[in-house]
């Protein structure tokens, strides 16, 4: 379910209300554990917590980097973290502290899958969004992805 909606109000306004609840609540999350120079925004339908292209503007695709995004889908909703996924050590730690809760692991290549709030360790989901500075990212990204010369 892919949203046109323009700003995060908007996307939350389009929700019913059980959904909107739950996004909201995972939204808060985020933003309390989110680095600083982070911004959220509405990019790709879905709520994205992203690198601001005056930051780092030599993406691939001319988008800003995504470093959280959290969507709500058809028959679930997702939270992408895309730090943890770049780093074995970090993403392996997500899973056992995850899995220690006793909660249904239900993930995706790079996405957390739950149909209701209770899915979601939430203390879990804060420590993995305040897992990496913005700086440290954008490093991470430049060094796995160069800016190649004379791009056409």
């Amino acid at each position: 379910m892919r949203s046109e909606a323009k700003t995060v109000d908007a996307y939350l306004a389009e929700l019913p209300d059980d959904r909107r609840e739950m996004i909201e609540t995972v939204r808060q999350v985020i933003l309390e554990n989110l680095p600083e120079g982070y911004e959220e925004a509405m990019n790709w339908g879905m709520i994205s917590y992203q690198v601001p292209l005056e930051v780092y503007p030599d993406t691939y695709n001319g988008q800003p980097l995504s470093y959280v995004a959290l969507a709500s889908q058809k028959n679930y909703a997702s939270l992408y973290l895309i730090a943890i996924y770049m780093d074995k050590e970090a993403g392996a730690a997500f899973e056992a502290a995850y899995k220690a809760t006793g909660k249904r692991y239900d993930v995706g290549k790079s996405c957390v899958r739950f149909r209701k709030l209770d899915d979601l360790p939430l203390p879990v989901i804060a420590e993995a969004v305040a897992h990496m500075e913005m700086e440290d990212f954008v490093e991470r990204v430049k060094a796995a992805h160069p800016v190649r010369k004379n791009r056409t």
